[in-house]
């Protein structure tokens, strides 16, 4: 076989489109990874209009999963036919962040089949940009993690979103038996945060979505794993509420000291906002949605209540390793959070029944 489908962005005001391409070769160093499972990421449009695809075209899609086809020369340890997640994230590896678990704040981050976030020169990304939305991929080795027996291809490709929960909820630093608040809650990283409550001891969680209806079957979630819950509609809060703090009331109900914790996953609008002003002395909000309407509480609060507003992004590999360890040994169970799959051949309108959200999609699989 010399030609691949593929999901291709060609530039930033376009839609993608699956196309014939060449089949990848292996150089010094790189393997071929046949690709079984990959995901599809919920902003991977938004930051493809922004202009943050620094490579196109390229095609797409960060989270994949498959077994090595080919490898290269000077490639240890990894033979044909092994099952393996490919790390999407790209780094220097000798910085000051890359030698002390911040990959993820390296100059030169950037995500194959994904986004870069820096205007230097970025030469893994040069190389490394194309993505899994295909039926093989390039990857140097090093970003290879073996894939344990028990866990699936569709897991494997959702590892990255996983990894993003842990590090979210590492950066918080929270008490024992906390009481959080997870934001867009129906979405993948609220799902995936909920599947990994326990693990870090939350004691109680309070959701905050859109839809009632949608928020009852994430409560489930949590109901399963033995975490109290409670949740909170925004379709259900009185008319106006963006303007007067109604959400903050509303979670202030429920939890009247406050909350210790708030994990912000809400792209656009007040909700941010409101959620950082239900926080009790000494709580955290950990963002991690890309909100771009300013927060409007004044420095003097944050101090007065001694809060905390930490910004993150990504994972790093020691997150990846910690999830797969966890589904290994069977502590975390994910598979009920994969809902939609699709072949790659339908990518386009897997993307578009994302994008329009009629549709209660937590984790979507693509299948070359």
């Amino acid at each position: 076989m010399t030609t691949m489908l593929a999901a291709r962005a060609h530039d930033a005001a376009s839609a993608p489109v699956v196309e014939e391409v060449p089949v990848p070769e292996p150089s010094s160093g790189e393997v071929i990874v046949k690709v079984e499972s990959a995901g599809l990421a919920p902003g991977m449009m938004s930051l493809l209009k922004m202009g943050a695809f620094k490579q196109l075209p390229t095609i797409l899609g960060h989270e994949m999963s498959g077994v090595v086809s080919e490898v290269g020369p000077d490639v240890p340890g990894f033979t044909g036919g092994e099952r393996v997640r490919v790390h999407p994230q790209l780094s220097c590896g000798r910085c000051v962040y890359c030698r002390s678990d911040r990959e993820n704040m390296c100059a030169q981050y950037a995500v194959i089949g994904h986004a870069a976030f820096s205007n230097g020169r970025l030469p893994l990304y040069e190389r490394y940009h194309d993505g899994g939305l295909a039926e093989y991929v390039r990857v140097p080795f090093w970003l290879l993690d073996r894939l344990p027996n028990n866990v699936s291809f569709d897991v494997g490709a959702k590892v990255h979103d996983l990894g993003n929960a842990v590090r979210i909820l590492k950066e918080c630093h929270l008490p024992t038996a906390a009481t959080v608040v997870i934001t867009a809650a129906t979405g993948t990283m609220g799902t995936a945060s909920v599947k990994f409550a326990r693990q870090f001891g939350i004691g109680r969680l309070i959701l905050v979505g859109r839809s009632d209806e949608r928020l009852k079957d994430v409560e489930k979630l949590a109901e399963a794993d033995g975490i109290p819950v409670d949740s909170i509609a925004t379709e259900n809060l009185p008319e106006g509420w963006e303007a007067n703090s109604g959400l903050t009331g509303a979670i202030r109900r429920l939890a009247p000291r406050g909350v210790d914790a708030v994990l912000d996953y809400v792209p656009v609008g007040p909700i941010t906002a409101h959620a950082m002003a239900s926080l009790a002395t000494g709580g955290v909000l950990a963002h991690m949605g890309g909100n771009t309407v300013p927060v409007p509480i004044p420095p003097v609060a944050i101090m007065g209540n001694c809060w905390r507003f930490v910004g993150t992004k990504g994972n790093t590999r020691n997150d990846v390793v910690d999830v797969l360890k966890l589904l290994k040994i069977g502590a975390v169970n994910v598979d009920g959070l994969i809902t939609h799959h699709f072949p790659l051949a339908e990518t386009v309108t897997a993307i578009q029944d994302m994008q329009q959200r009629t549709k209660p999609m937590w984790m979507t699989i693509v299948h070359p």
